[in-house]
């Protein structure tokens, strides 16, 4: 999740019957080769997460799922025509949605994907669920979608489906699909068992939430400042040329070292304050 400023037509209530629908909830772009970005962009940016495709020689990765508001699976049938490895960076709804639609789905112990909390669209519903208040998203709007998935979807029935772990990730374990290799680093701060994906042979950082280029949340349940300085601390020494965020566009290593840098600050001044 990333408090983004809003874009575009601001969204309609949910007890309005005036949302459009849309007419593809997915969107794609294709990164090179391998990688896809898929996006959701009837989603509004404070839930508008990346879902990254990697396609190896042997199998593909999935690295999270998107919000789940429309099946992922049907609406690509050639990325999963085989049954695709799927991680789950952290357990919050915008980036484990659709895991239920997968079976082979990895996450850390410490996220509770398999008793997730009910999740909502409405953001005052969202933020008491979260430990947010509302000030500190004060753009966000009501309803945090802007579109129907299909003509019947009621967004008030919106709910985080459990998602069966059929194997639990630790920092060095590695996913292998064949010509690339990815290793796990367990990044805590944004959640306690937030993890992040990195190829060391392309110097390349899936990073979930652990980073992206906004304000990051580090004062919602389960967040823990602390541990996100250690974790800042060690991606300044990651030797990184990409970063694939969970929110937003990506960036390169350089930047990554300037808003690791820039937290580490932040939290060093409000603990002298204090």
């Amino acid at each position: 999740m990333t408090p983004q400023p809003p874009h575009g037509t601001p969204a309609t209530p949910a007890s309005s019957p005036q949302l459009p629908v849309a007419e593809t909830w997915f969107t794609t772009t294709r990164i090179d080769d391998a990688i896809t970005l898929i996006h959701e962009p009837h989603v509004h940016p404070f839930l508008q997460a990346n879902i990254w495709n990697i396609r190896g020689r042997d199998c593909s990765l999935l690295i999270d799922t998107g919000l789940g508001v429309a099946p992922l699976r049907p609406a690509f049938p050639q990325l999963f025509a085989d049954e695709p490895i799927v991680v789950i960076t952290h357990g919050h709804l915008d980036h484990m949605g659709g895991a239920h639609e997968f079976a082979d789905c990895r996450a850390h112990q410490a996220e509770a994907v398999e008793t997730p909390p009910p999740g909502a669209l409405a953001s005052a519903a969202l933020f008491d669920e979260l430990g947010m208040a509302e000030t500190d998203a004060p753009n966000v709007p009501h309803l945090l979608i802007s579109a129907l998935p299909h003509e019947d979807y009621d967004p008030g029935s919106y709910r985080l489906r459990p998602t069966r772990v059929s194997r639990l990730l630790a920092e060095g374990d590695t996913i292998g699909l064949g010509d690339r290799d990815l290793t796990v680093l367990h990044l805590p701060g944004h959640s306690p068992g937030s993890i992040a994906l990195y190829e060391p042979e392309t110097q390349t950082l899936f990073s979930g939430d652990v980073v992206y280029d906004d304000r990051l949340l580090d004062d919602i349940h389960g967040a823990d400042r602390c541990a996100y300085v250690a974790t800042m601390t060690r991606l300044l020494e990651l030797p990184v040329r990409v970063v694939h965020p969970g929110h937003g566009p990506s960036f390169d290593g350089v930047r990554l070292r300037e808003l690791a840098a820039a937290y580490i600050a932040s939290h060093r001044v409000t603990q002298d304050v204090a």
